[in-house]
C-alpha cells in the first residue's frame, strides 16, 4: 500500500522517456529521505515508458502512476499535482538525475526557512561533451542566484530556477492555481505568478540535480520556450507588476532585446515613452515611433515623469556591474525604480 500522507510528493511527467527513464527513476529510488511518494504521469507514451513505470510501481509502493491520453505537459503536471498528497512537491523530469540526498536537504531547508515557498539547488548539466554553450551560460547565471533577493532581482531576465530542481510548498501551488497554459514556458509563468503573490525563493548552494542535455529536450522542440514567448511572458507580468501605475517606461537598450520586448509591452499598453543607448548609430533615430536618446539624457527624462520605471535591455553580462554603478550614481534603486530584462 502507498504511504499515507508522505512528507514529499515527487511530480514526474513522462512522455516517450524510455531511453532515460530508468536512470531517473533509480535516482529517486535511492533517496535518503524515507518518507516520499513519486507521482508519475504517463502522458500517452508510445514507447516502453508505460511498461517501465508499471513494473516499478508494482515493485515499489512509493511509486504511483497516472495514465492518460497524450495532452501535453501542463495538463500532465496538473493531473499529477491533483494526486500529490504531501505538503512539499518536488519536480523531476524523466531524463534527469537527482542526488541521493536531494529530498532530504530540500525538506530540511524548507523546515528551517518557513518564510520560503520554493527551494531549488545548484544544477550540473551532463553529459559534459554535449552541453551547448548557451546552456552552460544559462546554468552559470542561474547557479549564481541563490538568495531570495538574488532571484527576485533578476526574475525578469530569465527563469532563475531550473524547474525540475525545485521543491515547492503545495499550499503555495494551490494558492496561485497550479500550472497554467498561456503559450509560454509553464515554469517561468509559475515563478512569475508566485512572485506576484509575494512568495519567497531560496536555493541550496550545492549541486543536487543533474540536467541532461540532448537534442530532444522539450525546451529545444516546443515553441512555448522560444525567445519570443519568453518575451511575451515578461511583458505580461511586467505590466501587471513593476509597471502597474507608472506614467512612463524608459528602456535602456535599443538593440534586439529592447526592440522585441517593447513590441509586447506596447501590446500590454505599457506607457513606453523613450529608448536610451550609447551607440551613436542608434541615437537620434526612432523605434516604434519613439525616440532613441543618448544615455546622458536619462536623468532629464526621469525627472519629468511622476512615477517612471526603467527597464535595462542590455544583454551583455559583463555590462551588469557598470550598469548597476551608473544607476546607483543616479540614486535609482534596482527592484524599485529599475529592472534588468535581458
Amino acid at each position: 500500500m502507498p504511504l499515507a500522507k508522505p512528507l514529499v510528493s515527487v511530480l514526474l511527467p513522462c512522455y516517450n522517456a524510455a531511453e532515460t527513464l530508468p536512470e531517473a527513476l533509480h535516482s529517486l529510488s535511492i533517496q535518503s529521505l524515507p518518507d516520499f511518494e513519486v507521482v508519475a504521469i504517463d502522458d500517452g507514451s508510445t514507447d516502453a515508458t508505460p511498461e517501465i513505470l508499471a513494473a516499478l510501481a508494482q515493485a515499489d509502493p512509493r511509486f504511483r502512476v497516472i495514465w492518460q491520453e497524450h495532452c501535453g505537459l501542463v495538463p500532465a503536471l496538473n493531473a499529477g499535482l491533483s494526486a500529490c498528497r504531501a505538503g512539499f512537491v518536488a519536480r523531476m523530469d524523466g531524463d534527469d538525475r537527482s542526488h541521493p540526498d536531494r529530498l532530504t536537504r530540500q525538506v530540511a531547508f524548507l523546515e528551517q526557512h518557513l518564510d520560503l515557498a520554493v527551494v531549488g539547488s545548484l544544477v550540473r548539466a551532463f553529459p559534459t561533451g554535449q552541453v551547448s554553450p548557451g546552456y552552460r551560460l544559462y546554468l552559470e547565471w542561474s547557479n549564481s542566484l541563490v538568495s531570495d533577493a538574488d532571484i527576485r532581482r533578476e526574475l525578469f531576465v530569465e527563469s532563475p530556477l531550473v524547474h525540475p530542481s525545485a521543491m515547492i510548498r503545495a499550499a503555495w501551488l494551490g494558492q496561485v492555481g497550479g500550472y497554467q497554459e498561456h503559450g509560454w514556458p509553464e515554469d517561468y509563468d509559475l515563478w512569475l505568478r508566485l512572485y506576484r503573490a509575494g512568495a519567497r525563493f531560496g536555493k541550496l548552494q550545492e549541486v543536487l540535480y543533474e540536467w541532461r542535455e540532448h537534442p530532444r529536450r522539450l525546451t529545444r522542440l516546443d515553441g512555448r520556450y522560444s525567445l519570443e514567448n519568453f518575451l511575451r511572458a515578461k511583458a505580461h507580468y511586467l505590466a501587471l507588476g513593476p509597471l502597474a501605475g507608472r506614467d512612463g517606461v524608459l528602456i535602456w537598450g535599443a538593440g534586439m532585446h529592447g526592440r522585441r520586448l517593447s513590441k509586447h509591452l506596447l501590446r500590454q499598453e505599457a506607457p513606453v515613452c523613450a529608448f536610451f543607448d550609447i551607440d551613436p548609430q542608434k541615437v537620434g533615430r526612432t523605434m516604434r515611433g519613439l525616440p532613441i536618446r543618448p544615455l546622458g539624457e536619462l536623468p532629464a527624462w526621469w525627472a519629468r515623469l511622476a512615477s517612471p520605471a526603467l527597464l535595462v535591455a542590455v544583454a551583455a553580462r559583463q555590462a551588469r556591474a557598470p550598469v548597476r554603478d551608473h544607476l546607483a550614481n543616479l540614486n535609482l534603486v534596482e527592484g524599485r525604480h529599475w529592472w534588468f530584462v535581458a
